[in-house]
């Protein structure tokens, strides 16, 4: 039962990161108050669009906060900056240079542009490989 309640903390606490930040992602979709007329004089509720691909969601851990770089190197140049706490939301993750131990590195989406070393990123959910 805790760990249950600690996930939708974590959860709650995640999408009203992302909320807040402007990175959380609206689900595009046919609205259930619209009915399809139907013949013979009948309603049937429209089926939802399908939903474009979710980003999943990652928060940023280092205290100082994590580069935004346009490779996935700390050789590359910066490009911007996540703060500590800042959601953000991994398009797909690389291996590139270790920073720390560990050789991943996500590649932002929704609307940003970059990669950020997983070292300083706490991932909440599955990020395939770029292909």
């Amino acid at each position: 039962m805790y760990v249950s309640g600690m996930r939708r903390i974590v959860t709650a606490s995640a999408v009203a990161a992302l909320a807040g930040s402007g990175i959380l992602l609206g689900a595009g979709g046919a609205s259930a108050a619209n009915p399809t007329p139907q013949p013979g004089g009948g309603s049937a509720q429209q089926a939802p669009a399908a939903a474009p691909a979710a980003h999943q969601m990652s928060k940023v851990v280092a205290n100082g906060g994590v580069w935004i770089r346009q490779e996935a190197s700390t050789n590359s140049k910066r490009i911007g900056l996540l703060p500590k706490g800042m959601a953000a939301a991994p398009e797909c993750k690389k291996i590139g240079q270790s920073v720390d131990g560990n050789r991943l590195w996500y590649k932002l989406g929704a609307g940003k542009q970059g990669w950020v070393s997983a070292r300083y990123v706490q991932n909440l959910g599955r990020v395939p490989y770029c292909k």
